[in-house]
């Protein structure tokens, strides 16, 4: 986001070994079943929102829409897919795709927060943990066209402003090419126990891409878990940042009476636990590797 210094953290993270088992985030694996294997899912597009997330580039501001997962135990996560819908007549993917993990506020936060939105609770935080891009070399994608065409019934672009008018209604029904993104992550990303926000962001040229929302609570086949947060969204509006808004209960809002509605992000993750990992994990993005195996992440912090 603008008016974010960079700064380089070197995790060092021992070797792992033996069997092992992480439950698929509030779902228990069967140890005989799948040893060390972690699958998540909160299932598939249900067609109520999308959600700008993209990159900044030129004429357009960063916008970064924010989803949740939770680890019951350490991590290694080496893969993701993500759904969104790409607008526009002629759009076309960039380069600059990628995918962001952020904390839960006030981690990794100023705290008090500035009193810009109506709430922090349960948020993403201020600054990215963890970060990984095409452009970066530490992450690598495929494109699979799952329908031509794919409306939203309602959208968030543009309408992402500080109280008092952050409750918009959303931005309407949008159209596009429903695409899903599958990411491999290199080298994986070690994530402790904890919970977590997945930012992915995505450069068109011609267009928009939205992430599309996935059902909330979370039904097959997707995996349910608790608690499973709202998702979230901001950009770079410097009244803004570096706070949040609920997608649903700030933005949307109430409409008729009805309460306000909740989205989840359509996304998946894939890797192992950090007993059940057999594969050593490839050489750190940047910087000198340290001890066994190490991952370079690069939070952002404003300054």
């Amino acid at each position: 986001m603008r008016g974010m210094r960079r700064f380089l953290v070197l995790l060092a993270i021992g070797a792992a070994g033996g069997a092992g088992v992480v439950p698929m985030l509030g779902v228990a694996v069967p140890v005989a079943a799948q040893p060390g294997v972690f699958q998540f899912s909160t299932g598939n597009p249900d067609g109520a929102m999308a959600m700008a997330s993209r990159p900044d580039s030129a004429g357009k501001i960063e916008i970064e829409a924010a989803d949740d997962f939770l680890l019951s135990g350490e991590t290694r996560i080496s893969s993701a897919s993500f759904t969104g819908l790409l607008s526009g007549a002629t759009p076309i993917v960039g380069q600059d795709v990628g995918v962001e993990i952020y904390r839960v506020f006030p981690t990794d936060s100023t705290n008090p927060p500035s009193g810009h939105v109506p709430t922090r609770v349960n948020s993403p935080s201020d600054n990215a943990f963890a970060q990984t891009g095409k452009l970066a070399g530490t992450l690598s994608f495929t494109t699979t066209t799952i329908a031509a065409s794919f409306t939203a019934a309602n959208s968030v672009l543009n309408g992402i402003n500080p109280i008092p008018n952050q409750h918009t209604g959303g931005e309407g029904a949008v159209t596009g090419e429903e695409v899903r993104f599958d990411v491999t992550f290199s080298p994986a990303l070690d994530l402790a126990a904890g919970h977590y926000f997945f930012v992915p962001q995505v450069q068109v040229i011609g267009g928009e891409f939205f992430w599309l929302s996935a059902p909330k609570p979370i039904v097959s086949p997707g995996t349910p878990f608790s608690p499973d947060l709202q998702a979230w969204i901001r950009n770079a509006n410097p009244n803004l940042e570096p706070d949040w808004l609920r997608v649903g209960t700030d933005i949307v809002g109430v409409v008729g009476g009805s309460p306000a509605p909740q989205f989840n992000g359509t996304f998946s993750l894939a890797g192992c636990s950090s007993e059940g990992c057999s594969t050593a994990p490839g050489p750190a993005a940047s910087g000198p590797a340290t001890g066994p195996s190490s991952i370079t992440i690069t939070p952002r912090f404003t300054g």
